[in-house]
């Protein structure tokens, strides 16, 4: 036996070693980042050569994994919910150019919005894609369900999405493992490349053969392993169970729960389990974690007057994670209230680092700013988002990775002046770029600070894909190179950058100013490393 002490997103990762991977794709997110640090560290996937080198973007990652599938390996690609939007373009069409190597997306989705701007349910877009989705419960099974996923995309010609949530990806259980990795593939190309040739003529067909083969994908999920039916003796409620909802439900019925029981694991849904159910009980109770996809879809199914409750009922709240106390309450039963916090206890929100070379810039960017009253800064997701709260309050919009150049360029479009974008080394990489080409194309009058700590810092100081490249890019895409600065973000360069930040703001241009200082925790990490 081959036990391993792992969090659900090692699960994951070891799931995907053994299931015989040739690489992974990913850029850094919460909760689905240690998915390929696990990678990157691991002794199988190290002396294999595995690729594990971060993307640029999920975009990025996720064409480059249908690019290895292309060549008959076994590929993974992962990102948190947000960063499926990215990658949207290609995940859509890789359903309708079906894979020739298995390949799984696993998608982190994060209920609650505990690291996010919202909580989106990516099986909505599995459901988009007409792909089959797999929905762990626990860590076990999402290791077998990514080790056995590569099969089932080899078996069904698609991707498969797996679908975790930050409660399953951050906890940690004993996970049986097999005992050897299995081999890779081969390269092989398709038997038909025309498959991937998106021309409407060839998509058409490509997509005919994809509602064809909505039949399988069902039968698949009908004999799924990972749908479960458990029987109950009280027949007026039956429960539907997706993924990680069933250990809320077993917590409050530790030995047995007395309505019949549906666990949902698999997409599509096992209509016959369903349907079975819904002649047998009075009244459905669906428990899902995210949006109510499977409570709008039974609604659709059962057109005969059943109730059914869930979250559009307001039998469970629309907004964040399920509970024990939460599923208790809907099933009307009593919950013991704990005692309230004490009033000494407040909220601690998260802060800059001390040290760390955002103060500077913030400092200056506030003295500057003060001629001119709030509203003007446009920013993004990284460390330097933390500039929206106090001491600083710095910063007026953070909307999506690359946001704050677009939008302070579609602001100074508007009139406002003067228009400031803030953003980080690796979002400026991620999705800055284009941007700040329109706004070169347009000739706007904006000033864009590209705050480098030479890290992606905010999901636990990973390599940056602008590593020394920021200068040459803004020049490449047009910015004068005589309004592209460099400047040590410290506290002797306070003035200094106080100067830079007034003289580019009366520039009627595009300005790039690149406060630079290696991030404090990576300085720390390094320095404790020896390198």
């Amino acid at each position: 036996m081959n036990i391993k002490l792992l969090l659900g997103v090692e699960a994951i990762a070891q799931g995907a070693i053994d299931g015989g991977i040739s690489g992974v794709y990913a850029y850094p997110g919460t909760p689905s980042t240690e998915i390929t640090e696990y990678i990157q560290d691991n002794d199988v996937a190290v002396s294999r050569n595995v690729h594990r080198d971060w993307a640029a973007n999920e975009k990025t990652a996720m064409e480059s994994a249908l690019g290895m599938s292309y060549a008959g390996k076994r590929t993974l690609v992962c990102m948190k919910h947000v960063g499926l939007n990215v990658a949207a373009d290609c995940f859509i069409n890789a359903a309708i150019t079906g894979i020739n190597g298995g390949m799984v997306i696993v998608v982190a989705d994060d209920p609650s919005m505990h690291s996010s701007q919202n909580e989106q349910d990516s099986r909505f877009y599995g459901n988009f894609a007409m792909i089959p989705i797999l929905e762990p419960s626990n860590q076990q099974e999402a290791y077998d369900m990514t080790r056995n996923g590569f099969d089932l995309s080899e078996k069904l010609g698609v991707p498969v999405m797996l679908r975790t949530t930050t409660r399953l990806a951050h906890s940690r259980a004993g996970v049986t493992a097999i005992e050897a990795p299995r081999d890779e593939n081969g390269l092989k190309l398709p038997d038909d490349p025309r498959q991937f040739v998106l021309l409407p003529a060839i998509a058409r067909k490509r997509y005919q053969m994809l509602l064809d083969n909505q039949e399988k994908f069902l039968e698949e999920s009908e004999s799924s392993p990972y749908n479960s039916e458990f029987s109950g003796r009280d027949r007026s409620l039956g429960i539907i169970c997706c993924g990680i909802a069933i250990n809320y439900l077993r917590e409050n019925y530790p030995n047995d729960c007395p309505y019949p029981v549906i666990k949902v694991s698999q997409y599509p849904l096992p209509e016959s389990k369903l349907k079975k159910m819904e002649a047998a009980v009075d009244e459905i109770l669906i428990l899902e974690e995210g949006y109510p996809l499977v409570e709008e879809q039974l609604k659709g199914y059962f057109a005969r007057g059943k109730r059914i409750r869930g979250k559009l009922d307001g039998t469970l709240p629309r907004t964040g994670e399920l509970n024990p106390d939460i599923v208790a309450r809907a099933l009307q039963m009593e919950v013991t209230e704990g005692k309230p916090i004490p009033q000494l206890l407040v909220n601690r929100p998260p802060a800059l680092c001390k040290g760390c070379g955002h103060h500077d810039s913030y400092k200056a960017l506030n003295e500057v700013m003060a001629a001119y009253g709030p509203g003007h800064v446009f920013s993004d997701i990284g460390c330097y988002t933390l500039g929206a709260l106090p001491p600083y309050n710095s910063i007026n919009s953070c909307v999506d990775m690359g946001a704050s150049i677009t939008m302070a360029k579609g602001a100074a479009d508007a009139g406002l002046f003067p228009s400031i974008a803030v953003i980080g080394d690796s979002t400026f990489t991620h999705s800055g770029i284009t941007g700040l080409l329109d706004a070169v194309n347009e000739k706007n009058n904006i000033v864009v600070m590209i705050c480098d700590n030479e890290s992606t810092s905010m999901t636990g100081g990973q390599n940056s894909s602008a590593m020394g490249r920021i200068e040459a890019i803004c020049e490449g895409v047009g910015v004068a190179p005589e309004h592209i600065h460099v400047i040590e973000a410290l506290p002797k360069n306070h003035e200094a950058m106080v100067e830079l930040l007034e003289k580019e703001i009366a520039y009627k241009g595009v300005s790039v100013i690149i406060p630079r200082r290696e991030c404090v925790q990576k300085a720390a990490r390094r320095k404790k490393s020896g390198e």
